[in-house]
């Protein structure tokens, strides 16, 4: 998937400042001292590129909206209980945790020919905010005064769906379990996301990997 930053960055920034969101500017600019837009979308996987990160977000965003458009022709009750600017923040949002986690390294590869050779890629490193992962989104979202909705919050929270619970924690558990229930937009951020990383953004090599 080609990635095209500065296409990309302005769809992004056009796309939250539609909500008129409180805060929205402010958290922006606030994005942009963090990295997120030179941001790969992981150190090894989907999107592991300069830019990636904020792809990423658009094809969850993309994702999100083609979820809400098919599920409310078999659930009517979605185009009340879920809105269109909490898609747009919630989709576009979730993954701002990423930002500053990625360092730039050089790492060795193996080539079709069996041989090896260096190539630039990323290393992960959590020390600057070790805060774990939905939370973290949510967090630097609030620090930075972007007002969000309950069913916002708990979707960016909970975007990882099982893999971000602490299995030890029935608190965890009840709580993901809850918030699905109650908000629909957490079980389509969470489906949305898992649509872009596993099937928007896979590669051929990662497929011949398999």
């Amino acid at each position: 998937m080609k990635i095209e930053p500065d296409k990309n960055k302005e769809e992004f920034l056009q796309l939250l400042r539609s909500t008129n969101r409180e805060g929205m500017e402010e958290t922006l600019e606030d994005l942009e001292s963090m990295g997120f837009f030179d941001a790969p979308a992981s150190a090894g996987h989907h999107l592991n590129k300069k830019g990636g990160l904020v792809l990423h977000s658009l094809n969850t965003y993309h994702a999100a909206m083609a979820v809400w458009e098919a599920m409310k022709t078999i659930e009517p009750s979605l185009a009340t209980e879920v809105h269109l600017d909490s898609i747009i923040i919630a989709s576009l949002l979730h993954d701002v945790c990423k930002s500053d986690i990625y360092k730039p390294t050089v790492k060795r590869r193996k080539t079709p020919i069996g041989t090896w050779e260096d190539t630039e890629g990323y290393k992960v490193t959590y020390k600057n905010f070790p805060m774990g992962h939905g939370e973290k989104s949510l967090v630097l979202l609030l620090c930075s005064g972007l007002v969000l909705n309950d069913d916002e919050m708990l979707a960016i929270r909970w975007h990882m769906g099982a893999w971000g619970i602490n299995m030890n924690s029935l608190e965890d558990t009840r709580s993901y379990d809850t918030a699905r229930k109650l908000y629909p937009l957490v079980a389509i951020i969470q489906a949305a996301d898992s649509l872009a990383a596993s099937i928007m953004e896979r590669t051929g090599e990662e497929m011949d990997e398999l």
